[in-house]
């Protein structure tokens, strides 16, 4: 499968052969222009040994700007962007703007892409200038909408979380990524309004993350922790409870409040029915291992260890076992188990050295849930890492 560059490449060739083809066409009696084929292709040696930057030197030398050539000089302004070299993109864009030929149209989407150059080289304060006009004067609906897109992802960059949400408001409903993005701009809205102290603003917040983002675990998360610190632990264990229902795969996050909150109301049943509710519902190994330390409490160290093996039998996991060889390593008589013990260390050492995160988007991963990917910058796409190794 061709590189996606190359790929970008080899079609601003094609349309470049296209317009030197028919700009080439000889009138009856004129005779062919055969330096520009030259060069046309001298590009094309370059691009198919593999030498790109040449390749892109040698179309942009031979091709005129006229209105024929406009978009594809703005294909390969935005390939340098591609490949890091955002400030030669912006050499090639600024030159198309000051062409007075260029029809409104074209002058937006050129524009437009002069932006995205600006943003991919910090300087935000031009670009924002750029989209502001943009969004204001741009004679295509699908330029506008463009602009309030990158726009947004501008005030997000610079933590302008209500600036960014008014500007993405009409766009929310038909662009999911951007509704996910919403609910989180909402819960950082949130927390600085904890960090003010105004709680029932916060609240507010909150609630709107929710309906902007049903599924936003942040929010519900968020909401818990501020019924714990106001000691309504009852509708504390509420909220824990809603978070595996918008994502199992955040089970494990839940089970530390969700205990300490039914320990706290001195209702250790109702923490063993809640746990079995949640084994059955997401077979979350944290959630396993908290119900097999209860009934350990309980009914002993066998109890336990038959309630993990019968799980681990339907789906193995490296922290069951672990649990297990834990569980069989305080054994009376095998305490000094040599082999037990090493057993224990190999798994251990597995366990410390796997992440327990991972971004969806890009694959970033860490022992420490980011709710905004630190790699790609995109928004709860880091999730617990789940199967032999995880959850």
């Amino acid at each position: 499968m061709l590189d996606p560059m190359l790929l970008a490449l080899v079609l601003a060739a094609v349309a470049i052969g296209w317009w030197l083809g028919r700009r080439q066409r000889p009138p009856n009696d004129a005779s062919p222009q055969p330096s520009l084929t030259r060069d046309y292709f001298l590009g094309l040696n370059y691009l198919l040994n593999e030498q790109p930057d040449r390749a892109i030197e040698t179309f942009v030398a031979a091709l005129e700007v006229n209105s024929d050539t406009i978009e594809t000089h703005i294909a390969l302004g935005n390939l340098f962007r591609s490949r890091g070299e955002a400030d030669r993109a912006v050499k090639i864009h600024q030159n198309l703007l000051a062409r007075p030929t260029l029809t409104a149209h074209q002058s937006d989407s050129v524009q437009l892409e002069l932006a995205r150059d600006f943003f991919h080289l910090g300087l935000l304060d031009r670009a924002e200038k750029l989209l502001q006009g943009l969004i204001h004067d741009a004679h295509l609906d699908e330029v506008r909408r463009h602009a309030k897109r990158l726009l947004a992802d501008l005030l997000e960059r610079e933590k302008e979380w209500q600036a960014a949400l008014d500007v993405a408001q009409p766009l929310i409903r038909e662009d999911q990524g951007l509704r996910r993005a919403a609910a989180h701009w909402l819960c950082e809205l949130a927390q600085q309004e904890l960090d003010s102290a105004s709680p029932s603003l916060a609240r507010k917040r909150l609630k709107q993350a929710l309906k902007t983002d049903a599924a936003c675990v942040r929010a519900t998360w968020m909401l818990s922790r501020m019924e714990h610190d106001t000691g309504h632990y009852k509708a504390e264990i509420k909220l824990l409870m809603r978070i595996p229902e918008q994502d199992p795969d955040f089970t494990a996050l839940i089970l530390p409040p969700l205990r300490d909150a039914y320990l706290r109301r001195e209702d250790h049943a109702g923490l063993e029915q809640a746990l079995h509710t949640l084994v059955d519902a997401t077979r979350s190994t944290s959630a396993i291992i908290m119900l097999a330390e209860c009934l350990q409490q309980r009914e002993g160290n066998q109890a336990a260890a038959d309630f993990v093996s019968q799980q681990l039998s339907q789906a193995p996991n490296l922290r069951g076992i672990d649990y297990l060889v834990d569980l069989y390593h305080h054994q009376p008589g095998l305490a000094e188990s040599q082999p037990m013990a090493l057993l224990k260390q190999h798994t251990q050492s597995l366990l410390d050295a796997s992440p327990h995160y991972r971004c969806q988007r890009c694959g970033f991963d860490g022992r420490q849930l980011h709710w905004q990917c630190p790699s790609c910058r995109s928004w709860g796409s880091t999730r617990p890492i789940t199967g032999l190794h995880g959850e």
